[in-house]
């Protein structure tokens, strides 16, 4: 017969069964977790053109005062102010009556200058004829020969004198040097005007093309003269975009005309030109606004989407990069900017390499990963992994979140 167990028994007994109880819990696996997806491009070099924003001031193509170069009453005013004009265009009539009574008198001093040079010649030839048989002194046929060569050269005097009358008379009409657009009227009909007056009748300025002065830093243009010679950029005549004062972009494009040879001893700054067509006339010269220019092509770059690389608090940029053995590998590279929203790498990856730019969030360097191309055909993320992807839609592009 079997007595009451005692309490020390009992406890044993407990004991016992947990531990049964653990080892049998012991046997049971885990599930293993999945294995993360990303998405992935390919790493490629090209060329790739070097942007720098650098701040600008709009400039006049073309500026010229309007002067009078006769002096006299003004008549007329030929145009609106503040109206495009063309070239040759008559903006004043300053009156022309003196100028005219100038040409008429001209003319006359010429035909009386001609009739005296007939005259003289018919007497030199005759004085000429009478020297042959001595039936004249050689000094009165020299004299006469003398007075026949003056009277020609008072006709050439007369003509130069017709010219500038003419010429005058011309310059009654006060037409436009250049085509643009014209500034108000500091004169009105009535107005006594002067040759050689130091106020403009008026202003043209053209506006279509119009030049854009950029500042570039001392600093920048040496490294980046530097990075030519050393064969790591070529020079670019690549078009210059703008940016406006409301940060707006410019709808043309200019092209880079020169850049100074000289530095500005007080901004440490050279400039270059730009030409812009403008035919909306949109800029207006004085303006503030932001160039972009391509001067270089880096050669040899990568252009990578902005969620490819990352930087710490100091400035460091680095990429995740799905190795051979499709474990993610963290490496450290040197950016140079963004271009048109893609970053320019140009050390710390190789051609070929599979940067991740989606799914980043679930990846951690030595961590394998499945790795899906992000862009491409069905042919392209068969190549990176034969293997049917996750997460594909029909169009072969990735679905992994970033």
């Amino acid at each position: 017969m079997i007595g009451p167990a005692s309490p020390r028994s009992t406890r044993i007994l407990a004991l016992s069964t947990l531990l049964t109880l653990a080892a049998c819990g012991g046997d049971r696996k885990q599930p293993p977790k999945p294995t993360p997806t990303v998405g992935v491009v390919v790493a490629r070099p090209e060329t790739v053109a070097i942007d720098t924003e650098l701040p600008g001031r709009t400039d006049a193509y073309l500026i010229s005062d309007v002067r009078p170069q006769v002096s006299g009453v003004v008549l007329k005013r030929l145009f609106t102010e503040g109206s495009l004009v063309r070239e040759g265009q008559p903006l004043y009539l300053i009156d022309p009556a003196l100028y005219r009574a100038a040409v008429g008198q001209a003319q006359g001093q010429l035909a009386s200058a001609e009739a005296n040079a007939v005259a003289a010649r018919l007497k030199a030839e005759r004085y000429s004829d009478l020297e042959k048989i001595n039936a004249v002194a050689r000094q009165d046929a020299a004299d006469a020969r003398a007075a026949a060569g003056q009277a020609e050269a008072a006709i050439q005097q007369q003509k130069a004198a017709l010219d500038t009358a003419r010429i005058n008379l011309r310059y009654t009409s006060v037409l436009a040097p250049i085509s643009g657009r014209i500034s108000r009227s500091s004169v009105t009909p009535g107005a006594l005007v002067t040759a050689g007056q130091t106020t403009a009748l008026a202003t043209i300025t053209t506006l279509d093309p119009i030049y854009v002065d950029i500042q570039q830093s001392s600093t920048e243009l040496l490294q980046l003269r530097k990075a030519i010679a050393a064969g790591g950029a070529l020079p670019n005549e690549a078009a210059v975009r703008l940016k406006l004062e409301d940060g707006s972009d410019y709808p043309e494009t200019g092209k880079l005309e020169f850049s100074e040879v000289n530095v500005d001893i007080a901004t440490g700054a050279v400039t270059l030109r730009a030409r812009f067509p403008n035919r909306q006339g949109l800029l207006l010269p004085g303006m503030y606004v932001r160039a972009v220019v391509s001067q270089a092509l880096r050669k040899d770059a990568f252009l990578l989407p902005e969620a490819a690389v990352v930087h710490d608090p100091r400035g460091a940029a680095s990429v995740l990069v799905v190795g051979p053995d499709d474990k993610i590998v963290k490496k450290l590279v040197t950016d140079e900017g963004l271009h048109r929203n893609r970053w320019i790498v140009t050390q710390g990856i190789a051609p070929g390499d599979r940067v991740v730019i989606e799914g980043s969030g679930k990846a951690r360097p030595g961590q394998a990963v499945h790795a899906v191309l992000s862009t491409g055909s069905q042919a392209e993320a068969a190549a990176i992994d034969p293997t049917p992807a996750a997460g594909k839609g029909k169009d072969g592009r990735s679905g992994v979140a970033r």
